[in-house]
């Protein structure tokens, strides 16, 4: 589990194919300084485990699945990386419930500034788009950012100079596609009341009883 606030801003070392898979090295000092084989870390807001860890590097395996579903396949040598180590029982929980399972690849449309700041917008999977709520939680790249804007295809969220310039933001072009992970509660809900597809609802909890008790 990761709140979505990144610890530091790495580089990738090499990327080696196996077949469906691959492997990742990152040249990460202080995560892998703190770190050690087995344990998890998110990079780009993808829960990945560490294989392996020397010196300021660390190398973690990368699945077929994961490829299919997240951007890790499109990286390169070179290529920047938000990093966070998980979560600990006894820190503050600063950003939102992240996961580290990607719900989608969001398109990364422009950074208009304002002020200091910069509103950034993104255009999500279709499929992932009904769990985005305005002023909601949602993680790009691993990051907790919160929708300041929703319209029907788009959403923006606003993003400070701090975040903007420690993070690999500031690196998208128009048409890059960003790990997109919606709030977790979002999903659960909807497994509960049986929204998805034809599903009956699980428990009376549903859609129509909160709307009877003033939800």
């Amino acid at each position: 589990m990761f709140t979505g606030l990144i610890e530091e801003l790495g580089s990738v070392k090499s990327v080696t194919l196996n077949g469906e898979t691959a492997r990742v090295a990152v040249h990460a000092p202080k995560i892998a300084s703190d770190a050690g084989p087995g344990e998890s870390i998110a990079v780009n807001g993808v829960c990945l485990t560490a294989v392996a860890l020397h010196r300021e590097e660390f190398t973690a395996d990368v699945s077929a699945e994961t490829l299919r579903r997240t951007t890790l396949g499109q990286l390169r040598q070179g290529s920047l990386v938000n990093l966070e180590r998980p979560l600990q029982l006894s820190s503050r929980l600063g950003g939102h419930l992240v996961q580290g399972h990607v719900d989608g690849v969001a398109e990364f449309l422009d950074a208009r500034p304002e002020g200091d700041s910069f509103l950034v917008r993104f255009r999500p999977p279709e499929e992932v788009s009904r769990y985005i709520v305005e002023k909601g939680s949602v993680t790009l790249n691993g990051i907790s950012l919160t929708v300041a804007n929703l319209s029907e295809d788009v959403f923006d969220v606003a993003v400070i100079p701090h975040t903007w310039k420690l993070t690999n933001l500031h690196a998208l072009r128009p048409g890059d596609g960003v790990n997109l992970e919606v709030d977790i509660v979002a999903k659960y809900v909807e497994r509960m009341l049986g929204l998805q597809g034809n599903a009956k609802p699980a428990t009376r909890l549903t859609a129509d009883y909160l709307k009877e008790q003033g939800y």
